[in-house]
């Protein structure tokens, strides 16, 4: 009796190990599915710590689409890191959709980080993507608010290396300030804005880019400041405030000439009495004349303060 239950339990554990280790379920189903692989190679996947299934299920959607894929070449791509489940719906879209993928270039684009299967998906119906508001001026100093739909689709053979949507964004964004610039009115803008869309369009802006650009439409036109009546209006500010410095400048030479006029006059005055006191000494000038200059003098400053005593009468009177 414990003979019958060790064998019986010996028995389970290797059934446990063999289920376990050979994955007959997924085997069972990819035959039924009418994909040939060995069961073998599904160990030597458990082996690997590569999920059989994760390969099993691709290559049986593959086969019912048509699609010739080896499983060592799904493997490699799981090991690598990819989708493969993702790069299998890729192949089925690109296929159906007329579009030439070859396995390695969906994996390769799997792999740079892109998702393949989207940018399939994007190729067959293009993607429509909208600018942020884009302030650009004519040559009349108005300036325009532009807002423009971009409608793109991927290209599939520059997908790796090729620069995203803000790229494309940014060279219409730029093209649109250039043409907006080179026009002479805004309202010739205003009146033509198709004119932007062709000479935008024209440039070739998605050179280098994972993108097609179909076609370049204005969405919204909106009129903003009048930018070259601000330049002016600043430039005139800052002329006026060149003027007055330079003005501030002849004023402050005045006044120090004058200042130095006065400090030479000064200095005339003080040698006067020196002079006399020579002219006296040596008999230039006799004392009776010194008197006189000094009557002539005094009564010329009485005169003057006369005067600024009267002027000041004057001035108060009307004062009140």
């Amino acid at each position: 009796m414990k003979l019958t239950l060790i064998i019986s339990a010996i028995i389970i554990v290797l059934l446990l190990v063999f289920f376990t280790v050979i994955p007959v379920g997924v085997w069972i189903t990819a035959i039924a599915s009418g994909v040939k692989i060995n069961i073998f190679s599904l160990v030597g996947m458990k082996l690997r710590r590569v999920r059989p299934a994760k390969i099993v299920r691709p290559m049986i959607k593959a086969t019912k689409a048509g699609l010739k894929v080896k499983g060592n070449q799904l493997e490699a791509h799981y090991l690598a890191g990819g989708d493969v489940d993702n790069v299998i719906n890729a192949l089925i879209a690109a296929e159906r959709a007329g579009i030439d993928l070859s396995f390695e270039q969906a994996s390769a684009i799997d792999l740079a980080g892109r998702n393949v299967f989207d940018a399939v998906k994007m190729s067959v119906t293009p993607k429509v993507i909208e600018t942020p508001q884009i302030s650009a001026v004519a040559k009349d100093g108005i300036e325009l608010l532009v807002k423009a739909r971009v409608t793109v689709r991927t290209n599939i053979e520059r997908l790796i290396g090729g620069a995203g949507e803000q790229t494309v964004l940014a060279r219409v964004g730029e093209g649109i300030v250039t043409t907006v610039g080179s026009a002479q009115t805004h309202s010739s803008v205003l009146e033509n804005p198709d004119d932007i869309s062709k000479v935008v369009l024209e440039k070739g802006l998605d050179s280098g880019t994972a993108y097609e650009i179909i076609s370049i439409d204005i969405a919204d036109i909106d009129i903003g400041r009048n930018i070259g009546a601000n330049l002016q209006s600043l430039q005139a500010e800052a002329n006026t405030k060149i003027a007055q410095a330079k003005a501030e400048e002849r004023r402050a030479m005045a006044v120090a000439l004058e200042q130095e006029m006065r400090a030479e006059v000064v200095k005339a005055e003080s040698e006067v009495p020196r002079a006399m006191a020579e002219a006296l000494k040596s008999g230039n000038i006799g004392v009776l004349d010194y008197y006189n200059l000094k009557n002539v003098q005094a009564d010329t400053k009485m005169k003057n303060d006369i005067g600024t005593g009267v002027t000041d009468y004057v001035k108060n009177k009307k004062d009140k």
